[in-house]
């Protein structure tokens, strides 16, 4: 139960605010000095601070200055003597609201809702994470060696927040099942999460997906057309592959996300959103602004809390625990029974994984498909001992199994070049001998499997 510190000189005010908070299920403490409500503080955790503006002993401006640092609870002033210097400093000091006498009822509930919603959510991602962590599993992820654990940490910490995430990692991670845990542990989990994949998308289209367009906007636009930041108005928005946003748009989107205003193409309206905006990419941010694909002023807006989603061949035993996953997902779909053999546990933990978990998915769906009963992974995963790291994609090299098929090396073969180039999508096509069209498709192909 969350609990609230009401502190008040008046009786009468005290009285009605305290059986008002405890309707809505707060625990209380009352106080009617500073003195006393520094006491409350002290003995017990408080979630919400609401005090008067003017008190025998000093100013709750005054007692709000003093939590700040030593205390998370949130606070809220209230007063029967408003001024626009008090409510200036207040709101910059980062009260929660301003309340004038005679109270808002209304107000006053709806800021009690989000501070008790903020606590449940709180204690939901913490025993979570407890009981989790046991078993191996955070929500959607899975994964139980340090790295992972790290990542679940993360997360933990910032999905109540309302701050932007910026998501790094290799191609097939799990960045966007990253995004869509944080998503879920938010306070937004009941409203749309809406990814864009910026890199999937054309250059001439991607203003129209991202702010939508009037009709008659531009030839083809029969209709008129939502963007993803409307649709995803009051949720969370994925921009996938940040990097491969053309940098006029780049301009456009950090206004967005300044303003939290736009218009669609075509329009002259202002639309106002309430978006959260969690960006990734498989490119090192730094490079990326180094290399003028981003620019250093989205960087940090987008990189206000950072994560970085470790690659699988650092994740210990954690390939054999997720291929139990997505064998145990696929048995239960087929209503089967199909196990991993002795044999197959030991190629899958020796193989190095480029694609990581994306790869390990696909690898294991397909043995699924090929097995009677028991899967060996046989030919699927190549050599049952890889190759030296030295000898691996960045040292130019890939090696694939006699007896494969063209497909799953033509796949080795795209992500390991990706891999080398760090992401560039179109140097990884000019080196393949590929169109960028191609490129895409095939890598929209490999997004089949749930992460990505």
């Amino acid at each position: 139960m969350a609990h609230a510190l009401l502190v008040d000189d008046d009786p009468g005010s005290l009285a009605a605010l305290t059986e008002l908070v405890k309707k809505e299920g707060f625990s209380t403490a009352t106080a009617r000095t500073l003195e006393e409500a520094r006491q409350c503080i002290s003995k017990q955790l408080t979630d919400l601070v609401l005090v008067d503006l003017k008190l025998p002993d000093g100013s709750g401006i005054d007692f709000v200055r003093e939590l700040q640092g030593q205390s998370a609870a949130e606070t809220v002033l209230i007063t029967g003597h408003a001024s626009v210097d008090s409510a200036v400093e207040a709101l910059r000091m980062g009260v929660l609201d301003y309340l004038t006498k005679p109270l808002d009822i209304g107000r006053l509930k709806s800021v009690l809702t989000n501070v008790a919603r903020t606590r449940q959510l709180k204690d939901e991602v913490h025993n979570l994470r407890q009981e989790l962590r046991e078993l191996g599993r955070f929500g959607p992820l899975v994964g139980a060696s340090t790295a992972i654990q790290q990542v679940y940490d993360l997360i933990s910490h910032v999905a109540p927040t309302d701050a932007s995430v910026l998501i790094t990692g290799e191609s097939g991670t799990g960045k966007e099942l990253v995004a869509r845990t944080v998503h879920d542990l938010s306070r937004r989990a009941k409203q749309p999460f809406v990814p864009l994949n910026c890199g999937a998308v054309s250059p001439t289209l991607i203003e129209s997906e991202l702010f939508g367009h009037e009709r008659g906007a531009f030839t083809g636009a029969n209709r008129a057309h939502k963007g993803v930041f409307e649709q995803a108005s009051g949720g969370t928005l994925l921009l996938d592959e940040i990097t491969e946003m053309p940098a006029e748009l780049q301009v456009k989107l950090l206004r967005v996300l300044e303003t939290s205003s736009f218009t669609r193409v075509g329009a002259e309206r202002m639309i106002e959103v309430d978006v959260r905006v969690v960006a990734a990419t498989n490119r090192s941010p730094a490079a990326a602004v180094e290399d003028g694909k981003l620019r250093e002023d989205l960087l940090y807006r987008l990189s206000v809390f950072p994560i970085h989603v470790p690659p699988l061949r650092e994740r210990g035993d954690d390939v054999a625990l997720l291929a139990e996953h997505f064998l145990s997902l696929l048995n239960k779909q087929e209503g089967t029974q199909k196990r991993l053999s002795a044999a197959a546990i030991d190629r899958i933990t020796e193989h190095d994984w480029p694609g990581n978990v994306r790869e390990l998915k696909n690898t294991i769906q397909r043995s699924f498909i090929l097995a009677d009963e028991e899967l060996d992974l046989s030919g699927l995963i190549g050599q049952a001992h890889p190759a030296p790291r030295s000898q691996g994609p960045r040292g130019g090299r890939i090696e694939v199994e006699v007896g494969g098929s063209i497909a799953d090396a033509e796949r080795r073969l795209i992500l390991a070049t990706l891999e080398k180039v760090d992401g560039n999508k179109k140097q990884a096509a000019e080196t393949l001998g590929i169109s960028l069209k191609t490129l895409y498709n095939r890598l929209k192909d490999y997004e089949q499997g749930p992460e990505s």
